[in-house]
């Protein structure tokens, strides 16, 4: 090449003479730089297997612990805890779900589990209520005991406090029979107590209105007389007891006298019905006076 003329030289040969060129001088400039002291020979790099001996070998690469695994190993632990803390709640709702259902079960059975009652003697089935000595006698008016066979005498007492129900609309408050002028409160029950405040009503017969025997009892010669003339009425008389919902008219069919053991007439009847009750004759009480009545609007 050194013989060509530049004309005679082809492209390629030029590019291949200017490439030359340059090595030579940047060859140059490295040796003016080394010699001159401002070029640092560097050490030739590490071989890429150079770091493996930092390693322990017996740690498996994909269990080699780093802070990201770590910190995910860290976290999987927490969550397995609260997974497992989670699973042992529900199970304890559960138990106690089913335990807490048991005993609601056991209280049911136990509410509607009755005692069955024992058989005891009735005093209100031996005699009719509103019995009592007259007023003449040395003694006074009492609760006449000569009725009550001996033996059942002892528990007189008991059956005069049985618990009053519930007061309720639908029982009788008052009563009015205008033939006779009879205008008296009604309360509840039909011992010797409760006759001193007005009329008793029979605990366990129906209240005004409603299907059944409706069973009222007064005196006739203590604590204001209220049944004293029941002798007076003759059929087609009416009576009209009151509840706190309205007022019922019952007309009188019959009365009759009957002895103080006719418990037969507080029977339940079908037809709505009342029968008043009171000793009688007026201060002998030796018998007693039963007033018949059915519901007018029936």
């Amino acid at each position: 090449m050194a013989n060509k003329r530049p004309d005679q030289f082809s492209e390629r040969e030029l590019q291949t003479l200017l490439k030359r060129k340059r090595i030579e001088a940047r060859n140059q400039r490295l040796e003016e730089f080394a010699r001159s002291g401002r070029i640092i020979t560097l050490a030739p790099d590490l071989e890429s297997g150079a770091f493996e001996s930092f390693e322990d070998p017996a740690i498996p690469q994909a269990t080699r612990d780093t802070p990201s695994s770590r910190r995910k190993r860290i976290t999987d632990r927490i969550l397995l805890g609260v997974e497992v803390l989670a699973v042992i709640g529900l199970v304890f709702i559960l138990f106690n779900g089913v335990n807490l259902i048991r005993q609601l079960n056991a209280e049911v059975v136990a509410a509607f589990d009755l005692p069955t009652p024992s058989p005891t003697p009735l005093i209100s089935a031996i005699v009719l209520p509103s019995g009592h000595t007259p007023p003449t006698d040395p003694g006074g008016s009492k609760f006449n005991e000569a009725e009550i066979p001996e033996h059942l005498r002892p528990l007189v007492q008991a059956f005069h406090n049985l618990p009053v129900p519930t007061p309720s609309p639908e029982q009788p408050i008052r009563i009015q029979i205008p033939a006779i002028n009879v205008d008296a409160p009604i309360v509840q029950g039909d011992g010797p107590e409760s006759l001193k405040q007005g009329v008793g009503h029979r605990i366990g017969t129906t209240n005004p209105g409603q299907q059944g025997n409706l069973v009222l009892s007064g005196h006739n010669d203590i604590f204001g007389q209220i049944f004293r003339h029941l002798d007076l009425l003759e059929p087609g008389d009416e009576i009209i007891v009151f509840s706190n919902i309205r007022a019922y008219t019952y007309v009188i069919t019959d009365w009759e006298i009957v002895e103080h053991t006719a418990v037969h007439v507080m029977d339940p009847t079908e037809d709505p019905s009342a029968t008043l009750i009171s000793c009688y004759p007026y201060l002998l009480n030796t018998e007693r006076i039963v007033v018949k009545a059915l519901l007018n609007d029936f």
